[in-house]
């Protein structure tokens, strides 16, 4: 795996450690924040993806529009869409005066994002040493 790559995974963790930080906080939880860290997380596994492939995929937080460049050849991964749709709505709202996140919204934002990091972390073959690694670093 190239450093780079790596680099890409060990933020997508630091993102996932965070997300699941607060979530799981009994005061003052910032769901708003679990929101964005989850879909921070699934857009970095996604351009980790795309970095060990060798396919550009230029500055973009639309996971919708990395999943388009990253399905060639790739069709199985198709049924993320709708996941990640879901994903980048909570992200990209709660970011902004009239929308709050709750804890229901939080929990699904954080799942979604726990299943495409497994889904990820099997394309990339990361190792559980390199999961705990990564979040160690954040300490």
């Amino acid at each position: 795996m190239n450093p780079l790559v790596s680099e890409w995974i060990e933020k997508a963790e630091g993102d996932f450690a965070t997300a699941g930080r607060e979530l799981r906080a009994r005061k003052s939880p910032n769901y708003d924040a679990v929101c964005f860290h989850s879909q921070q997380c699934a857009e970095k596994y996604l351009k980790a993806i795309l970095q060990e492939s060798n396919i550009l995929f230029g500055r973009t937080h639309n996971l919708t529009s990395l999943l388009d460049i990253l399905v060639t050849g790739r069709e199985r991964l198709e049924y993320l869409r709708p996941l990640l749709l879901r994903l980048g709505e909570y992200a990209v709202n709660v970011r902004y005066p009239g929308e709050i996140a709750d804890r229901d919204s939080a929990k699904e934002a954080f799942g979604i994002c726990r299943d495409l990091r497994e889904q990820a972390q099997a394309v990339l073959k990361v190792s559980k040493s390199k999961q705990v690694k990564s979040s160690e670093r954040k300490r």
